[in-house]
């Protein structure tokens, strides 16, 4: 792995996780020593994720996490809504049914409460079964930008079972209507689930404050 990439992957992974909080400094020196890159190589990792949107740079040798709030989340919703919608509608038309009957019995089988971990996981096969069935560069492309951030948005409900469960249901209705090749409803179950994952987000980010 070129040593950018090494950089780059973890970096991305610790602002993900919330281990680089939003509005920690990445000055260079710091951070080549910390993960054993020189210069160079952390440059372009930050320029990526400066790309990204999840760095800024403070000035020419200064780099701090992005911060993201409810105005940004709002945004980000209403780009995935369209998106996810699309690629739902897209995919209930084209898909291979066998593969989403089998991901909605893996839904209906899943028990978030236990293991959210192993959840997240069943939730990225998804995103990937979605993906090869809609075949659209173009679209999986901004679908994949949209995820980048989300990962740091879905840490905010990863401690309410209570969402999760419901979440695990949605997907299900989901994955079924792809699978039955039932265009409207894989949209209209799509808009549901984002309508009330931003809904808990939100109140979430509320009840913090």
């Amino acid at each position: 792995m070129k040593a950018s990439d090494l950089a780059y992957g973890t970096l991305l992974d610790e602002i993900q996780s919330g281990v680089l909080a939003p509005g920690t400094v990445l000055a260079e020196v710091e951070q080549s020593s910390r993960l054993g890159v020189s210069r160079t190589p952390l440059r372009e990792a930050l320029g990526r994720l400066a790309a990204d949107g999840l760095v800024a740079q403070a000035s020419p040798r200064v780099t701090v996490v992005t911060a993201i709030d409810q105005g940004d989340i709002r945004d980000l919703f209403q780009v995935r809504r369209a998106l996810e919608e699309t690629a739902a509608r897209l995919a209930a038309a084209s898909a291979d049914r066998h593969v989403f009957a089998g991901l909605a019995d893996e839904f209906a089988h899943a028990q978030p409460r236990g293991d959210a971990d192993d959840y997240y996981a069943l939730i990225a096969r998804f995103d990937r079964a979605l993906d090869a069935a809609v075949a659209n560069d173009y679209l999986t492309a901004a679908l994949r930008t949209v995820r980048t951030h989300l990962v740091r948005v879905r840490r905010l409900a990863r401690d309410n079972p209570d969402r999760l469960a419901a979440s695990v249901g949605e997907h299900r209705v989901i994955a079924a209507a792809i699978a039955a090749g039932d265009t409207d409803l894989a949209a209209h179950a799509t808009h549901v689930h984002l309508h009330n994952a931003l809904t808990s987000i939100l109140e979430s980010l509320e009840a913090s404050v």
